[in-house]
């Protein structure tokens, strides 16, 4: 039954490509949110140390207000005891699969984003192999062999790559389906000694993406745009010791240099987003809403006034861009994808899309890397 590649008419699809009249459209999202709510006030019992090992004492609530001001972080999401990275990712590709109504059997290409694979509560180092996809197709119970599942691993902006390989795939006539998810348990590499770990949280998010003709060039996936630093920029996030001395060098936590990191974002990410959105050959005022990858809420917001600066614009429109981060936190490839399934179903007040409307998505992450997209919405 499945010596064939799927449902793709290889012949039809490439004379589909060829002649431009194809667009990757999404088709169906979801997401799964964690239950477990952690607020802010959680973290007054922890005792943080400062970057240079002197300890900190117990956290205040004067170092919490700071935070929440700074990040607009109020409480995150931590997944429940013995829920792995892949099953977050299968909840989030059900609901996906089920909004789009497509048969999971003629999914082509199954891409999981993540940083860190699975890992039990209490385990010092990730498990990734399998791959986390190879897991994900199983827990959907897909039995196509043609269904190639593989994991991405890019930091933060890992799903929006995620989402730009597919539409290559598409392209070179060698998908038309792919089921694209981006999942993390970070709570389980944080260092309770590290004021940065209130800066993260657990979540998974996933799209079917599809390539279809249509009649509206204006429609799908319009442009894209992709920029790679690994100099110095490799050490702004990456795998340390914890600051309590204590703990010694094992188990490795998530470490974040956080002024290097918003000063290389706000030097770049405006950047890549101006080249992708002129690529679509849209000027900047069509534009309806951008999704950013939600790591800061000053540092979001900075990168978008910078993005307008960049067209001489001085503000941004009002309610150019939906966040989630004030209670959901920084769930890193989970972030953007969680948003849109958002606002794509109106469970965020005060946005709305509309079948037309010009979307930018947007992410920075270790690496470090960065990329966007330019989409038109298609309902």
């Amino acid at each position: 039954m499945w010596l064939k590649v799927s449902n793709i008419n290889v012949i039809e699809l490439y004379s589909l490509t060829q002649s431009n009249m194809y667009r990757s459209i999404i088709t169906g999202s979801g997401a799964y949110i964690p239950e477990n709510i952690v607020s802010n006030s959680d973290f007054l019992s922890h005792e943080f140390y400062t970057e240079d090992i002197t300890p900190g004492g117990k956290t205040s609530a004067r170092v919490i207000e700071k935070f929440s001001n700074i990040t607009g972080i109020l409480e995150r999401r931590y997944a429940t005891e013995g829920l792995s990275a892949s099953h977050m990712a299968a909840k989030a590709a059900e609901l996906a699969i089920l909004d789009s109504g497509i048969d999971r059997e003629f999914i082509d290409q199954l891409i999981v984003a993540h940083n860190f694979g699975d890992m039990k509560d209490g385990q010092s180092f990730p498990n990734i192999v399998p791959s986390l996809a190879s897991r994900v197709k199983k827990l959907l119970g897909i039995s196509n062999p043609a269904c190639i599942p593989h994991d991405l691993i890019f930091g933060c902006p890992g799903w929006l790559q995620g989402m730009i390989h597919a539409d290559a795939f598409f392209k070179a006539g060698m998908a038309k389906t792919a089921l694209i998810i981006g999942a993390d348990t970070l709570s389980r590499f944080l260092d309770p000694h590290d004021r940065d770990s209130m800066i993260f949280s657990d979540g998974a998010g996933a799209i079917v993406l599809e390539c279809k003709g249509v009649k509206d060039r204006s429609v799908g996936l319009l442009s894209t745009s992709v920029r790679s630093d690994c100099g110095d920029e490799t050490s702004f996030i990456h795998m340390g010791n914890s600051q309590n001395p204590e703990i010694g060098a094992t188990p490795q936590y998530l470490k974040m240099k956080g002024r290097k990191v918003y000063e290389y974002a706000l030097r770049h990410v405006p950047a890549a987003m101006k080249e992708c959105l002129d690529r679509s050959g849209n000027p900047i005022e069509n534009l309806k809403a951008i999704f950013i990858h939600q790591a800061n809420e000053k540092m979001d917001e900075a990168i978008v006034k910078c993005f307008y600066g960049l067209y001489g614009i001085a503000d941004p429109p009002k309610n150019i861009m939906p966040m989630c981060i004030q209670w959901l936190g920084n769930s890193s490839v989970a972030t953007i994808p969680t948003l849109f399934d958002l606002v794509r179903k109106s469970l965020l007040p005060g946005f709305e899309l509309k079948k037309g409307d010009l979307l930018l998505f947007a992410s920075v992450g270790a690496g470090m890397n960065i990329n966007a997209v330019c989409y038109g919405y298609d309902c």
